[in-house]
């Protein structure tokens, strides 16, 4: 039989379709049915959620997970929540996006040089999948890392949950040595070949409306992002 080429299309496509994990399937599904109040009026995306942004980017976002009401209501990863303004915010203020907002699929929002996804593709109940959902999901960061690796220099890795599945996945792969590595806003890790992996705290409201993440702090985070890519 003939090899298939893989590529981002066909990557998106095998997330949209994936039944692997039946907890977070009956989870995504049950609130897109229930919704909340204020996006009652709302058609929810309901299903996995692929990555998204620049095909030819230097700068990969790795978070952790759609969130029940932001992408697995809009269908784009990091849009329509709190998280999700931050993140873009940031972005814009960095040169990384077109607009600093992230509202819904169509909003005409363009990211450059970026490309944004997660260790998770489906929203888990109370924001924690369990860890054998992050390993079902692993083969599509595999995957996003061996289309975007000819030309990524700098990968961010938002959170701690989100670093570590990362890490794990390329450990498992054979293409680094450490299954773990520590994790630090703003730490920067050698991935050889010219790559960077960073650290940064997660934009969740828990940390923003605590201050443990700030603008500030953030825009430092993306500044280090510049100079790598500089570099």
């Amino acid at each position: 039989m003939p090899v298939v080429k893989d590529s981002l299309r066909r990557l998106e496509r095998d997330v949209i379709a994936c039944e692997r994990c039946p907890r977070l399937r009956r989870w995504c599904l049950e609130v897109a049915r229930e919704k909340v109040k204020r996006f009652a009026a709302d058609d929810y995306w309901g299903r996995p959620v692929a990555g998204f942004g620049d095909p030819a980017a230097q700068l990969w976002i790795v978070g952790l997970a759609p969130a029940a009401h932001g992408a697995n209501r809009t269908g784009r990863v990091f849009t329509g929540d709190r998280s999700g303004d931050f993140l873009f915010a940031a972005l814009h203020r960095a040169g990384f996006a077109s607009q600093p907002t992230s509202i819904h699929a169509r909003d005409g929002l363009a990211l450059t040089d970026t490309w944004v996804s997660a260790s998770v593709r489906c929203a888990p109940p109370a924001n924690k999948p369990e860890p054998r959902e992050i390993a079902a999901c692993r083969e599509y960061l595999l995957r996003e890392w061996a289309l975007l690796r000819p030309r990524l220099r700098v990968v961010l890795a938002l959170g701690r949950i989100g670093q570590d599945a990362f890490t794990d996945a390329l450990h498992g792969a054979g293409e680094i040595g450490r299954r773990r590595l520590p994790f630090g806003h703003g730490l920067v890790h050698d991935l050889g070949g010219g790559r960077a992996l960073i650290g940064s705290y997660h934009p969740s409201q828990q940390n923003t409306f605590t201050g443990r993440l700030t603008p500030a702090s953030f825009d430092a985070v993306f500044a280090t992002v510049r100079s790598k890519l500089a570099g």
